[in-house]
């Protein structure tokens, strides 16, 4: 792993969302162009697909061999050992209906492990940055998980899969976690999420098989501030999985939610 590829990258990533930040508050709440993107009522823009091709086309004019994997463009470029994943408009629903959370994430993933995140919420400003080994920062102040003094008086993330939408399991989990905890936070843009909980301003995640562009950013977000992510077994997650069974949190936390998802879940 070059950690000289991992700068550069970082400010090449930090440059260009910030780029693509500006076209989506020109153009929040004056969106042209509106269509169904699949069967499960998702929707792309033009912005999505403006950010996009910003973006795309500044990383490979860096990293010419590096493949990139982007949420509308689909796979670009040779195997290689450095994959980018793009997500150029994290919560297009809420933005194509003037719901104000969203944001753009681009992850430098190296060997199927992620080594940088940046993560921009265009509205607010935030930018927030992580890289393997150096931490996590928002607006360049480093920033750490917190630990709750009652879990179950905090409020916790749900980020679910289209496909897994009604399964019965999910449905009965859902519901449980809605009940054991203050708040169940489901705001169809995962990397807002991710990165409240690197913050500290929730106190958990969980991801019920929704792997994408936008899930390897988050994680490395919450690790390097300090939390734990797991998956349904308890194991430590690493790497890439097409169907991620997950719970995010600070280590305080590990056993009290994994037991909640496995009572949810009997």
């Amino acid at each position: 792993m070059d950690r000289e590829i991992i700068q550069a990258a970082k400010e090449i990533a930090i440059n260009v969302i910030q780029e693509a930040g500006l076209i989506c508050k020109e153009k929040f709440d004056n969106v042209l162009e509106l269509r169904s993107k699949d069967e499960f009522g998702d929707v792309v823009t033009e912005v999505d697909h403006m950010c996009e091709e910003i973006i795309i086309k500044q990383i490979q004019k860096t990293f010419p061999n590096h493949q990139i994997h982007s949420e509308e463009a689909g796979l670009i470029g040779m195997k290689d050992d450095w994959l980018w994943l793009i997500d150029p408009l994290d919560g297009t629903n809420n933005f194509a209906i003037g719901l104000p959370v969203f944001s753009i994430s681009i992850t430098l993933m190296y060997r199927r492990e992620p080594v940088l995140g940046v993560v921009y919420e265009p509205l607010t400003e935030r930018l927030f940055v992580s890289v393997i080994g150096e931490g996590t920062s928002c607006n360049h102040q480093r920033i750490q998980m917190k630990s709750s003094p009652n879990i179950f008086k905090g409020n916790i993330g749900w980020i679910q899969g289209h496909a897994v939408q009604n399964d019965p399991k999910a449905v009965k989990l859902r519901q449980h976690i809605d009940i054991r905890f203050k708040r169940m936070l489901r705001l169809w843009a995962p990397t807002v999420q991710w990165c409240m909980l690197a913050k500290g301003d929730i106190d958990g995640i969980i991801v019920y098989n929704s792997e994408g562009d936008d899930l390897y950013s988050g994680i490395l977000m919450v690790k390097e501030a300090g939390g734990l992510v797991i998956d349904f077994e308890g194991n430590p997650f690493n790497g890439m999985k097409e169907e991620p069974y997950l719970i995010a949190c600070h280590a305080d936390h590990m056993e009290e939610l994994l037991r909640t998802v496995r009572e949810g879940l009997s």
